[in-house]
């Protein structure tokens, strides 16, 4: 249905001072720190895993060579969704529209509309994470206890219903460190961010950006002058092991999940199949003015070891 007359009446009447709605601040991008960023050229992409090969063993004097196989795990497929919205615009509403920011305010809004829909799907793999309806390539949750492996039994990215702390990142760390391949060789992984809701945005600013550490049992929100003790050094911040610091994502539905993405390639990613476009025509036979905008892209991981993650106690 077109946008008519009756639809913006004072707007076709002398005296009116402004028209507020549109002018809001921007909260885009916050995808960016997550995803890796590819562009596609066909309908979906697929990422295949390979497993490399296990722990040499020890030859024998005089025996066989042991041989191994390396092989193709699971499959990731990013299937491309089109995204679109449009609105229309009868010729008479503009011809008698008295304000020449009616169409500007109206594509603006539009451009907010398709950039917030990008910052929710980007999120939503976040949010749906811990999910049993919303399983990646290797048939569980992206944030799993029970990741299956080629030679190494299951493995885990979960950090299980834990509160974001000091203490609780410590020991996020320390797994991330001992991160496995398929075959159970150590990857080195490291991590790189510390993502949150906004919820938790205070206490990841505390835990990475003191210079000192408080008492164990201690709420630094309501410590003493006397309630620190001042020879123990905040290590995570003195051993630079979040060097990304923290990011806020405020479309994270979870008040007390939080997220730590590492160094491990090939984690989450956003595959581009159409950038932005926007289109202006008229209707021949209404006089009609439409406007559109349209892209093409996906959002998935491929590698879980991309992230580790926490949902909180409650």
């Amino acid at each position: 249905m077109a946008i008519n007359r009756s639809s913006i009446a004072k707007e076709l009447l002398p005296g009116l001072n402004a028209i507020f709605g549109m002018e809001y601040g921007e909260v885009d991008n916050e995808h960016e720190p997550l995803y890796e960023v590819e562009n596609s050229d066909r309908a979906f992409e697929e990422e295949v895993l390979f497993t490399g090969f296990g722990t040499a063993p020890v030859k024998s004097e005089g025996a066989a060579v042991q041989y191994d196989d390396a092989q193709e795990g699971y499959t990731a497929r990013y299937t491309h969704e089109t995204v679109a919205l449009a609105f229309a615009v009868t010729e008479e509403a503009m011809e008698d529209n008295l304000y020449d920011t009616f169409a500007k305010l109206r594509a603006r809004g539009l451009a907010r509309a398709m950039a917030n829909t990008k910052q929710v799907k980007a999120a939503d793999v976040f949010n749906n994470g811990f999910s049993t309806s919303y399983l990646g390539g290797d048939g569980v949750a992206l944030f799993s206890a029970a990741h299956p492996t080629i030679g190494d039994g299951n493995q885990s990215n979960t950090l299980g219903a834990t509160d974001l702390s000091e203490a609780s990142l410590e020991t996020a760390l320390i797994t991330i460190s001992k991160t496995k391949d398929d075959r159970g060789i150590l990857i080195g992984a490291q991590a790189e961010s510390l993502h949150v809701p906004s919820d938790l945005a205070f206490t990841a600013d505390q835990i990475l950006n003191s210079q000192m550490t408080t008492v164990i049992g201690v709420n630094p929100t309501t410590a003493t002058n006397g309630a620190t003790n001042q020879n123990k050094i905040n290590s995570i911040r003195n051993q630079g092991l979040v060097p990304g610091g923290f990011y806020v994502n405020r479309r994270f539905t979870d008040t007390n999940a939080w997220y730590l993405k590492t160094d491990v390639p090939n984690g989450s990613k956003m595959f581009v199949r159409a950038q932005l476009a926007t289109k202006m025509e008229p209707d021949f036979d209404t006089g009609n003015l439409r406007f559109k905008a349209r892209e093409r892209y996906s959002f998935g991981w491929s590698d879980w070891r991309g992230f580790y993650g926490a949902s909180g106690s409650s």
